[in-house]
């Protein structure tokens, strides 16, 4: 009877967990394992790119998604918690991608409804990569997150920690794209 209940359950799961796994994240600007275009570097700190968040559109979104949230994180800074680039909350269930250069500060280029969580760069918008000078290439992961909420509310001065925390805590589905770049 155990055997059965198992089997059961395993079949009610299935759809959740296959739709969790073909959600896809591509982009106009960056393409999976390769490095990051000039657009996408940083425009300060001895990094002389132009500082412009990627093309983004994912497909395959799970049934129950209320928003999305998505970020731009680089496990290898040398901070012994990584750095976090870009992270935009709320952005509605049916708005299916963002346009290059939507992480501008102020937020203009959002969708309505979206907004942006001060990275660790200090600001609100995107911060491109820009690794120490002579690291190994840092492994950017670009993330969309589908959530089973229509709103995270976070203070105004919100980390991305606390953000990562909240958007975790509602992820029914996610696809990311690593580009693994060593700027100078």
């Amino acid at each position: 009877m155990k055997i059965k209940t198992i089997a059961v359950a395993m079949l009610f799961a299935l759809p959740a967990f296959m739709s969790q796994a073909a959600m896809t994240l591509t982009s106009q600007n960056i393409t999976n394992e390769q490095t990051l275009n000039n657009q996408q570097l940083f425009n300060q700190w001895g990094c002389t790119g132009k500082n412009e968040s990627p093309q983004l559109s994912w497909t395959d979104v799970p049934a129950g998604t209320k928003s999305f949230a998505v970020t731009m994180y680089d496990p290898d800074a040398p901070t012994g918690s990584g750095w976090w680039h870009w992270s935009v909350i709320n952005i509605p269930a049916n708005v299916h991608s963002l346009a290059e250069g939507a992480g501008a500060v102020g937020g203009k280029a959002l969708p309505k409804g979206a907004s942006m969580v001060t990275n660790d760069f200090g600001f609100k918008g995107f911060g491109g990569a820009c690794p120490p000078p002579n690291a190994k290439p840092h492994n950017y992961q670009i993330t969309v997150y589908a959530l089973n909420t229509a709103n995270i509310k976070l203070p105004e001065n919100a980390s991305p920690a606390l953000a990562g925390y909240n958007i975790l805590a509602h992820v029914i589905g996610k696809a990311r794209l690593v580009a693994p770049t060593n700027a100078r």
